[in-house]
Formats: C-alpha cells, sequence, structure tokens
C-alpha cells in the first residue's frame, strides 16, 4: 500500500472526541463548557476525569456537538436536553437528585 493510501485511512479514522462539562448549582444556570479535546488530549481529558473520580458518560454525537463550541461558553438551548439527560445520571451515580427534580418533589407530611 502506498504512503499516500496509508494517510488518507488514518484520516479517516475518527478520533476519540472528549468534551468537560462544569455545573456549579449556585453559580452557574446552564452548564458550561470547561475543555474539549480530540485524541490525544482527549485521552488525558478522559485519564483526569477517571483520576479524580469524575463520573463519564460516552455520547459521540454529542460530544461532537459540543466540541465546536469555545470553552467556558454555556451550553447552547439545542442541546439542553441531552446534557441534562447526561447531568442527571451523574447526579444520581453521585447520590444527589438533580435539581431540577426537586422542584417538582411534594412536601412530606410531617412539614
Amino acid at each position: 500500500m502506498a504512503e499516500s493510501e496509508k494517510k488518507a485511512r488514518r484520516r479517516k479514522v475518527k478520533q476519540k472526541v472528549a468534551v468537560a462539562l462544569k455545573h456549579d448549582l449556585e453559580t452557574d444556570a446552564i452548564p458550561r463548557i470547561t475543555a474539549t479535546g480530540r485524541g490525544k488530549i482527549a485521552e488525558k481529558i478522559l485519564e483526569l476525569a477517571f483520576k479524580n473520580n469524575i463520573k463519564v458518560r460516552e455520547d459521540p454525537d454529542l460530544a461532537e456537538v459540543l466540541s465546536a463550541l469555545e470553552v467556558d461558553l454555556e451550553i447552547p438551548v439545542e442541546v439542553f436536553a441531552a446534557v441534562a439527560e447526561i447531568l442527571s445520571y451523574v447526579y444520581r451515580a453521585n447520590g444527589i437528585t438533580p435539581p431540577w427534580e426537586k422542584k417538582n418533589e411534594k412536601p412530606s407530611a410531617d412539614h
């Protein structure tokens, strides 16, 4: 196989994409993008997440969309439902009720 064909095949192989989000309940109404990366940078983002016991969820399509945005931007409304689903998973994995669900909780009978 010619060298140019090998290079073309390598380009076709989809690189891993990672996006880190932050949602501070006290200061952020909407989650923010804190890091994005492809290839080795994506691997480093994931490595840091695992090392710091940060929950990771795979969603390649959403990662592609979010990786095109600038760091420190709030996520766009168009992808909020997908991000909310992921954040819900992360909150529950950490034993926390998602804040948007707390608003729907009924007070207990003893209050």
